[in-house]
């Protein structure tokens, strides 16, 4: 693996649905816990951080097209908190929180003009599910021509098995893949 030669100035993190409702799923504290590690990087980096979050004013704004899948998550009762970030995570002012009503970051939200206004051509991407919110996020960002590094450690889904699809199968084809260990000492 070759060394990540990034300009954090043209870099950014995008950490996807790391809120209290979704982070509680098994394998969500590791993510946690190496997300900060990225964050702590960036911020001594002067690197930008957006965190996405999902959430829903009145369930009407939410998508709910017919599928075979028995359980609608639309129609799932959630805590008030349910969508307030992870306080772990330690989020600041400084810090762009984008609010998506369905799995990618882009579609229906503002970061591609707040990331291209930047300057920004590459994301570091991680976050839950990784074959949900991460993988709609990542097709979304290679659809508009940014670079991508996606820190597989920093990301879980609903099963190995769908983690390990998006790892193998998808990643390869629109960026680069490393954990977060690799990527901490691949970068200046």
């Amino acid at each position: 693996m070759n060394e990540l030669n990034l300009d954090f100035q043209k870099t950014a993190l995008v950490l996807i649905d790391l809120q209290k409702g979704i982070v509680s799923m098994p394998g969500g504290n590791t993510v946690v816990d190496n997300s900060i590690k990225l964050i702590q990087k960036f911020r001594s980096s002067n690197g930008f951080i957006s965190f996405v979050r999902v959430a829903f004013h009145d369930g009407k704004d939410a998508l709910a097209p017919e599928t075979d899948h028995p359980k609608n998550a639309n129609k799932i009762e959630r805590p008030a908190d349910w969508a307030e970030l992870d306080p772990r995570l330690e989020v600041t002012e400084s810090d762009y929180i984008v609010t998506k009503r369905q799995w990618g970051a882009f579609f229906g939200t503002d970061l591609d003009i707040q990331l291209r206004r930047r300057g920004i051509d590459t994301i570091v991407l991680c976050g839950i599910a990784t074959n949900i919110g991460v993988e709609s996020t990542a097709r979304e960002a290679f659809q508009y021509g940014y670079n991508q590094i996606f820190i597989t450690d920093a990301m879980t889904t609903y099963s190995k098995e769908e983690h390990e699809s998006s790892v193998r199968f998808t990643f390869p084809k629109i960026g680069k893949i490393r954990t977060t260990e690799e990527f901490l000492a691949q970068v200046k």
